[in-house]
């Protein structure tokens, strides 16, 4: 098998949707061995923040000396990024770390693949239902770290929690739950509490669980469901951070450390992600007290060296352009401080392209009044959202909005209307950023020659 047959196969499988539920998942994983049951595991949940929160929590154990798989989506750049082992690095100087993201390989995506078609097509022949792509790209993340034999696998949901694949973990170090709030609404409810049960499906029993700062009614959800499991519940109460300081190059905050305030620094932009810093500092710090071994200066060092693809990130200058998967309200809202903080009196230009489940109008609503000009486009997904469409919602907001329809079209049109000190800013869905990084770094080549 080779790479691109082994794509071929994940994205014919991909046709059969997604299926709730952990029959077909756990079938597939018993004729695999189990490799889930022979990790240690971190699961987190959540409806934004997930990403940032693993990238802070993944650093901070890699700076403590361990090797650290993760499994996310989706990607941005490449699909071997939804699994990736962190680890420090070689360093640049005596006091400067790096980190190490070693994606998966293409020989090891065809041979865990091949492996699981085989066991997959010995399913169907019983007359058993298929697994989905999902089940199949998660049974791929367990054969992998197994066969890596990292120290932790951090592992991100899918969507939801009590229903998603990754949910076939039994015995979880713990389980962290990120900010919740509306989204996959056909999917898992259109209120805050139905989604909360949700995303409290990953609790365990004989197990912990983290949150951040959640909505009164989505905490009520949580400590029901931790108290039906008797399990401890921890807090990651950011109103605890004091003295945030912001500049465009990193973010100091104030958080008490044994009760007496510490500095810490990070490099992830945003008010924000000093929330999703404190939920992987007391997720770090809760697995210091159940044994393993987590200083406190490798949460220091871990938090500072941490870096994440497509939250903030700038990516061109001259002028400026930034990319962002905000795609809900909650996102839009911090994306909405995050310009408001560094950005003030800087004329901006918005790039939008989204998904047609996503609440794109709640998100117009926020940013749109900010730029002076919006540019829409249509990802290259089957459940985008026509970027004619996306343009007339967008008009209510902003007078200056152009449909162009496509990445390469939107971006010659930005470059037209932005000037050298001007902000582009690139945001919506995650799966057009990264063919908006590619066709920028053509532009960039073909300008050089």
């Amino acid at each position: 098998m080779t790479y691109e047959e082994a794509m071929e196969y994940i994205k014919n499988t991909n046709k059969l949707g997604s299926v709730p539920g952990l029959e077909a998942i756990r079938n597939l994983l018993e004729r695999l061995g189990n490799p889930q049951d022979k990790l240690k595991i971190i699961h987190v949940a959540g409806t934004n923040g997930k990403g940032s929160t693993i990238s802070f929590l993944s650093a901070i154990l890699a700076a403590a000396g361990y090797r650290v798989g993760i499994y996310i989506s989706p990607t941005v750049f490449s699909y071997r990024e939804k699994l990736q082992i962190v680890s420090l690095g070689e360093r640049i100087d005596s006091s400067n770390d790096i980190l190490s993201y070693d994606l998966i390989s293409e020989e090891d995506v065809c041979k865990a693949i091949r492996i699981i078609r085989a066991v997959c097509d010995e399913m169907v022949s019983e007359g058993q239902a298929h697994p989905t792509s999902f089940e199949i790209e998660t049974a791929m993340a367990f054969l992998y770290m197994q066969w890596e034999q990292v120290d932790f696998l951090i592992l991100e949901t899918g969507m939801g929690g009590r229903l998603d694949a990754t949910n076939i973990i039994s015995s979880p170090l713990c389980s962290v739950i990120t900010s919740v709030s509306l989204d996959h609404m056909l999917f898992l409810g259109d209120t805050l509490e139905q989604i909360a049960n949700e995303k409290a499906g990953i609790m365990k029993h004989g197990s912990y669980v983290l949150s951040s700062n959640q909505q009164p009614e989505v905490l009520n959800v949580f400590y029901h469901k931790a108290n039906e499991l008797d399990i401890p519940m921890i807090i990651a109460d950011s109103s605890k951070a004091v003295n945030i300081g912001y500049n465009e190059e990193y973010t100091s905050f104030e958080y008490p450390s044994d009760d007496k305030p510490d500095i810490y620094k990070i490099r992830l932009l945003g008010r924000h992600q000093v929330q999703n810093a404190i939920l992987a500092i007391e997720t770090a710090r809760s697995m210091a007290r159940l044994g393993y071994i987590v200083p406190d200066r490798a949460i220091k060092r871990g938090l500072w060296i941490a870096k994440w693809h497509g939250r903030f990130e700038q990516i061109s200058k001259a002028p400026d352009i930034f990319i962002d998967g905000a795609h809900n309200e909650e996102a839009a809202l911090s994306l909405q401080d995050s310009i408001e903080i560094y950005f003030t009196n800087r004329r901006l230009v918005f790039m939008i392209g989204v998904l047609a489940d996503k609440d794109y109008p709640s998100m117009l609503r926020i940013l749109a009044p900010m730029a002076d000009t919006i540019i829409t486009l249509k990802p290259d997904n089957s459940r985008a959202l026509p970027s004619d469409k996306l343009a007339d919602v967008a008009r209510a907001y902003c007078n200056k909005v152009f449909d162009e329809k496509n990445i390469e079209h939107a971006i010659k049109r930005a470059y037209i209307e932005a000037g050298i000190e001007d902000v582009i800013f690139a945001f919506g869905s995650l799966s057009f950023l990264g063919s908006l990084v590619s066709s920028l770094r053509v532009r960039k080549d073909e300008d050089n020659d």
